[in-house]
């Protein structure tokens, strides 16, 4: 396949089954903003929590495809996303943002979790990277400056996972219930140099520069396992943690948005630094990889046991990670790993009659309906990024 003929593939994939079951299937026309939940089975629960990441993600979905495809739908979309945000959304009396909302728009989980503020920066940012929205650039930087001074610690040099809504301690800081209970994770400080990266598109702020390399150094210094060349997961207040746990999706993830920091800062030093270390974490993920051409979640080292989902958004991870290794660094095995797991995705992920992308392939084969399609977890975020890179990237 020719690289424009894959690239209008891509394109399709992206408006016709992605981007329009959002438009047509969870845009709540009653309530405001998005439905905070539709099943497995396109159910939509129209009285399901409202999540922030969710929100946070279709903003970002929306704006980017505007910027990329010039869509005005899009940004009619993004815009939607963007008011619904600014107004439930914000915590207007104590900074940062909620957790959660109840489905008519009301504060119903107050915490202070910082990936999910960081999720709001990189939509904030991407809505203002598109259009020019000083309103969106203006509440970006505000949260930035939120998670600065009050959920970055500068005793330990990190950034606490969770506080209460008046950023306070807060005793259960987990994401989610499958993740254990520790003050400093890797996937937040992933998500966090994520939305501060593509905030320093559009605001060059020294201050905002140096949390930046600083994010890198943590990276280098604090997650990675430089015996196994995987990134770690959990940690105390003091950056110990039990290294128990491989996540090939996080692994490919922060492989290339890593390599993209470094990119987007544009200091040769600081690329010639981090070039070796991701392409050293690409490798690691490899382990993940099935022959055919799926890449399974995780492995837990303390009992040598492995989850062998093949979720939705490791696939779209591996896909992104492989072929930035092919763009930059002329690695032709990456590129033919990319194509297998593409059309690992076309042949086993994507609905074709009714539109978006089933969570994940089970271990013996079947589709995993029981998870949603739209949610907390499930947005228009990896597999439409896995979208806009393909489009955008010289390869």
């Amino acid at each position: 396949m020719q690289n424009n003929e894959f690239k209008n593939t891509v394109r399709e994939l992206l408006e016709e089954n992605i981007l329009k079951y959002w438009i047509e299937r969870v845009t709540d026309h009653e309530n405001g903003g998005y439905f905070g939940r539709v099943d497995g089975h396109d159910f939509v629960h129209s009285h399901a929590p409202k999540g922030a990441v969710q929100n946070a993600r279709i903003l970002w979905a929306f704006s980017a495809a505007y910027r990329v495809l010039g869509n005005a739908e899009y940004l009619d979309a993004a815009t939607r996303a963007l008011d619904y945000f600014l107004d439930n959304f914000i915590d207007k009396e104590q900074g940062g943002v909620f957790w959660s909302l109840n489905y008519m728009g009301k504060p119903l989980d107050t915490k202070k979790q910082t990936y999910a503020i960081g999720f709001a920066i990189y939509g904030l940012s991407e809505y203002a990277r598109a259009t020019g929205s000083k309103r969106a650039l203006d509440s970006a930087i505000n949260l930035y400056y939120d998670i600065e001074k009050k959920a970055y610690d500068s005793k330990g040099n990190g950034y606490i996972e969770a506080l209460t809504r008046e950023w306070q301690p807060i005793k259960d800081m987990r994401l989610s219930d499958k993740d254990e209970n520790g003050s400093r994770t890797m996937n937040t400080h992933l998500h966090i140099i994520e939305p501060y990266t593509n905030l320093y598109r559009v605001w060059k702020s020294e201050d905002l520069k140096k949390s930046i390399l600083n994010l890198i150094d943590i990276f280098t210094e604090k997650l990675l396992n430089k015996e196994t060349n995987h990134l770690d997961l959990f940690f105390d207040d003091e950056w110990h943690g039990k290294r128990n746990i491989e996540s090939y999706g996080h692994d490919i993830e922060a492989s290339w948005l890593l390599h993209e920091t470094a990119l987007v800062l544009g200091e040769k030093q600081v690329l010639n630094t981090i070039e070796p270390i991701i392409r050293s974490i690409a490798k690691a993920s490899d382990e993940g990889l099935r022959p055919d051409g799926s890449m399974i979640y995780e492995h837990w080292k303390d009992n040598n046991t492995y989850d062998l989902q093949r979720q939705w958004w490791v696939q779209c991870e591996s896909v992104i990670g492989h072929v930035n290794l092919y763009q930059y660094f002329q690695d032709e095995e990456a590129f033919v790993k990319a194509k297998q797991c593409w059309d690992y995705i076309q042949t086993n992920l994507v609905d074709k009659e009714n539109g978006e992308w089933y969570w994940a392939i089970l271990d013996d084969g079947t589709t995993n309906r029981s998870d949603d399609k739209a949610g907390f977890w499930k947005c228009p975020y990896h597999n439409s990024r896995m979208c806009l890179e393909l489009i955008e990237r010289e390869f």
